[in-house]
């Protein structure tokens, strides 16, 4: 979830539209309540198009997950069930996911309060046999506000509903999910800051997923961007550690 929240760190004037690649790796670890632990290692290749209010992004990804088979996907694991089966590992193509954001509105002439709606594919190329992902697709949609309240400080938060894809033999849960968080601009080209994450459980059994992230980021020069964070998780449905880094490169 953390991935498309640190865009909101731009403050580049894009009525012509800007090009920018992204990739990194992303790290989690946890039991999400099983008894063994899921690794996940997570490695998106993401294309980016954007202007002052439209943004298109496709995010093509490689994952590797080491467990029993009972967690998926890649930046956003989704608990399965519980089958005691031997630790294995896994790799290959994840599930990419694409999309669009428009900003609808603008209120006020300083620091203005502006609002995005979003909406997102998550087309099933993982595969679902070596247990890299459901093998359905995923539909989504969100709102995001950002307030800054001075030149440092920026309020960010969200809300969106995710229609999940049933795996065969397996009824997901349709859920609610948000997010809030600070960030502040330490200097022209360093920002931090943190956020949280909630969302509902994705089956009866399961519990709601519960997280904190803090981040920073530096831009080398008006091309060269880097992010790294930290993720901690609060429930069962959630990591235990997470992390990861990115570097960003705009035309």
């Amino acid at each position: 979830m953390f991935l498309s929240t640190l865009a909101l760190q731009s403050n580049v004037a894009l009525a012509e539209g800007a090009f920018s690649l992204t990739s990194g790796v992303d790290y989690s670890s946890g039991k999400y309540g099983q008894t063994q632990s899921t690794n996940i290692t997570y490695v998106p290749f993401i294309a980016k198009y954007e202007t002052d209010d439209t943004t298109l992004k496709l995010t093509v990804p490689w994952v590797k997950i080491t467990g029993p088979g009972d967690v998926v996907g890649g930046s956003t694991p989704v608990v399965l069930g519980s089958s005691n089966r031997p630790t294995t590992t896994q790799s290959g193509l994840g599930d990419i996911v694409f999309g669009a954001t428009q900003t609808v509105a603008r209120f006020g002439e300083t620091n203005p309060l502006t609002l995005d709606l979003t909406g997102k594919i998550k087309f099933s190329t993982a595969s679902a046999s070596k247990s890299l992902g459901t093998g359905k697709n995923d539909y989504t949609v969100e709102a995001d506000a950002y307030k800054p309240l001075n030149k440092a400080v920026t309020l960010f938060g969200g809300v969106g509903y995710k229609l999940l894809g049933d795996p065969t033999g397996i009824n997901l849960n349709n859920v609610w999910f948000g997010s809030a968080g600070l960030s502040y601009r330490i200097n022209p080209a360093t920002s931090a800051g943190f956020m949280a994450d909630i969302r509902q459980a994705t089956m009866s059994t399961s519990q709601p997923l519960r997280e904190t992230t803090i981040f920073i980021s530096h831009k080398f020069n008006a091309h060269y961007k880097l992010q790294s964070y930290l993720t901690h998780g609060y429930s069962n449905a959630s990591t235990d550690w997470g992390g990861g880094i990115m570097l960003g490169w705009m035309y």
